[in-house]
Formats: structure tokens, C-alpha cells, sequence
């Protein structure tokens, strides 16, 4: 007779954006292996209390304190503790009963919740990437020195996982990560001076965010991907490789001293490196689609245009140089989202804004917390006078 496994019980950071929405579906559809334990929202007080009553996690925080009332009043009646503010968001990862933090924060926002989470001693299924490309080599440390898992739910760092599972002990000769080259592919400069904010945030295969979305149009979220991976997986930057592959069906290759490539395949579907992150190191039985080789004749490969993309050129300069740089070009890269999302700048704006940032930031070389919080508070209203 074999023993059932307890239920892992999991706190999910930013439970109503994209990720957060589809990791609830992956939990609800294996309610034998999951339960929730925490939901946290910034501004989404509706969703948050829909998600609460359906769940009952044992706490919830919402991160804009003036809708603290207004969750407290409808989740009374459930028991479920309610906290409101950052502060509250920051100490809730440490938990006892929390056996899993999944952190889907948006930005900046997810390093400090993450690092307490790594000082608790809590496993990390990690879709913040900025968390690593602020502070790559200090939440690397701390995972080592807590011997905390850290688990990729970006799905190309999924694929890369999954492609190292069982080869740990085979070096890496390569990374290559895919891109799908979002919705503007081949285009030119000069047309992409033309592309409005509808234009971006419509992409060809995957449904995200709209931050998420806006980076994947501009290459910067490959960028940010990048200078991940050279953290989750040791890997210096000359030895990741980026390819645009249109149909995001190979999710990334892992190439090793012998020649040979690995490649993990499947749809575009979040919820496949959720699952598996949650679930680590079973694979759960799930009734997602398909995919099928034959509805896909052609998969296709080419390199990325790094020129009339310069946010991707720019990651990998960030990365190469090292420091605080990577710091100052997320900050400034948030920024210029936000303003083009606003409709305040172009779209080849951004890229310039994150620049000139890189420039004038002074460099540290060995940043400690501090000093990414500094560089990111100077980075942010640098990036404001630029727009200004």
C-alpha cells in the first residue's frame, strides 16, 4: 500500500495577475497534492476576495492598505486572516505552515518578499524574474547557503530544467533560449517608431500581462531571461545563446559537451512549468491540450535583430559588465513600460531611456542589499527626468 504524500501548502505572491490565476487552476484541478495557504494582491481587492472564498487560504494580504477594510468585511465570515501594506506581504512568506512560495509579483516588488522567503527556508517557484536579474548573485548566495530549491516557472527556464533533470552531472556547453519575436517580428525601425500600445500587447501565442506582454515586444523580457538564467543555472553569458522561434513550441535546448541539444516541447500553456514546479520531481497527470506534430509541418529558427532590438544587445552588455548594472536596467526598463502604457512615450523610446540610465548610474561592483535598493530608488527618477 503506498503512503500518501500531505498536501503541500502553498502561498502564492500576486494571486491575481496572469501566473497567479493559472497556478490556482493547476491547484484546484489536484486538490490531492495542493492547498493554499496564503494569496496576496496589490490593488485587485475584488479578485482577491473571489479567490479567497473559493480557496479559504489561512491568511490573505492586500498590498494597497485602503483596501484593507474592504477585504477584512467580506472574508470575516470565513475566518481568513487579512493583513494589508508591504511590510505585511514581506513577513507573511516566513509562515510556518507555508511548505511552498510561489512568487508571480510583478517587477522590483518580488525581491524583498523572496529573499524572506529564502531566510524561512521556503522553497521558491520562481515567476519573478526580475528577482534574479536585480539581485542574481545575492539571492544565489542565500539559496545556497539556506540549501533552499529555487524552481523556474518562466517557461523557458522550465525547459531548461526540465532538460538538466538527471544530467546534473554533465557540464553545460551551451544555453539557447527561444523567443517567439512577439508581434513585431521582421519589422523595422521605422515602423516600429509607428507601434501604438494596442499594437504591442497583442501577442501571437502566449496570454500574459500586460508588462509582461510590452517586454516580450521589445525583446527586453529575453533580456531579463538571459541574465536569469546565468543565475538559476551557473552560466556565464557567453554561453547562452538566444534564437527566435515564431510557433512556441520548443520552449529551450540545453546543448552539452558532446554535442548533443536537448529541447523540451510543448503548446504554449503556463500552466505545464507551473504544474511542474509545484509538483517537482513528480510529473502530475493533467488533461491540458496536446500538442501534435502534425498541426506544426514547420518549426523555424533564426537569429534575433539585435540592432533594431537593442533591449535584448543591452541585457546581455548589463550582464557582461555585471554589478549593479542589471539592477538599473530593470528599474529602468519598469518605468518605461509604465510610461508607454500610458501613452507618454513611443515605443523605441523605451529602449533609449534604458540606455542613457545604464550610462549615468554610477557602476558598484559588488552590490549588497542596500545598495540595490538605492540604485533602484536613483535608477527610477533618473528614468523620470528622461521622460519628463
Amino acid at each position: 500500500m503506498t503512503q500518501e504524500r500531505p498536501k503541500k501548502r502553498v502561498a502564492i505572491l500576486g494571486s491575481t495577475g496572469s501566473i497567479g490565476v493559472q497556478s490556482l487552476d493547476v491547484i484546484k484541478r489536484h486538490p490531492e497534492a495542493f492547498e493554499v495557504e496564503v494569496l496576496t494582491a496589490q490593488n485587485n481587492a475584488d479578485l482577491l476576495i473571489r479567490q479567497a472564498l473559493e480557496f479559504v487560504p489561512n491568511a490573505v494580504v492586500i498590498g494597497n492598505e485602503t483596501l484593507y477594510q474592504q477585504v477584512a468585511d467580506a472574508l470575516l465570515p470565513k475566518d481568513i486572516k487579512v493583513f494589508a501594506g508591504l511590510d505585511a506581504l514581506s513577513q507573511i512568506v516566513q509562515m510556518d505552515t507555508i511548505d511552498m512560495v510561489l512568487t508571480a509579483l510583478v517587477g522590483y516588488s518580488g525581491l524583498k518578499p523572496t529573499m524572506n522567503a529564502i531566510a524561512a527556508g521556503k522553497p521558491i517557484a520562481l515567476a519573478n524574474k526580475e528577482t534574479m536579474v536585480v539581485a542574481g548573485e545575492l539571492i544565489t548566495k542565500m539559496a545556497q547557503e539556506r540549501a533552499v530549491n529555487i524552481f523556474p516557472i518562466d517557461s523557458e527556464h522550465s525547459a531548461i530544467f526540465q532538460c538538466i533533470v538527471g544530467e546534473f552531472h554533465n557540464p553545460i556547453e551551451k544555453i539557447i533560449l527561444t523567443a517567439s519575436g512577439g508581434p513585431f517580428r521582421g519589422k523595422t525601425r521605422s515602423e516600429l517608431l509607428k507601434v501604438t500600445k494596442e499594437m504591442a500587447l497583442k501577442h501571437p501565442n502566449w496570454d500574459m500581462g500586460a508588462k509582461i506582454t510590452i517586454d516580450s515586444a521589445s525583446l527586453m523580457n529575453k533580456g531579463l531571461e538571459v541574465i536569469e538564467a546565468r543565475w538559476l543555472f551557473g552560466i556565464p553569458a557567453d554561453k547562452i545563446d538566444v534564437v527566435v522561434h515564431p510557433q512556441s513550441i520548443v520552449h529551450s535546448m540545453v546543448q552539452f559537451e558532446d554535442g548533443s541539444i536537448k529541447a523540451q516541447l510543448g503548446l504554449p500553456d503556463m500552466r505545464i512549468p507551473i504544474q511542474f514546479a509545484l509538483a517537482y520531481p513528480e510529473r502530475l497527470k493533467s488533461d491540458f491540450p496536446r500538442f501534435n506534430f502534425a498541426e506544426y509541418p514547420s518549426l523555424t529558427f533564426e537569429k534575433p535583430d539585435l540592432e533594431t532590438f537593442r533591449n535584448l544587445q543591452l541585457s546581455f552588455d548589463a550582464l557582461k559588465e555585471g554589478g549593479n548594472k542589471p539592477c538599473v536596467l530593470n528599474a529602468a526598463n519598469e518605468v518605461a513600460v509604465e510610461y508607454f502604457l500610458k501613452d507618454k512615450i513611443g515605443f523605441m523610446e523605451m529602449s533609449d531611456i534604458v540606455e542613457k540610465c545604464l550610462v549615468k548610474i554610477p557602476y558598484i561592483s559588488s552590490p549588497d542589499y542596500q545598495d540595490y535598493v538605492d540604485t533602484d530608488t536613483e535608477t527610477r527618477n533618473i528614468a523620470l527626468d528622461l521622460i519628463a
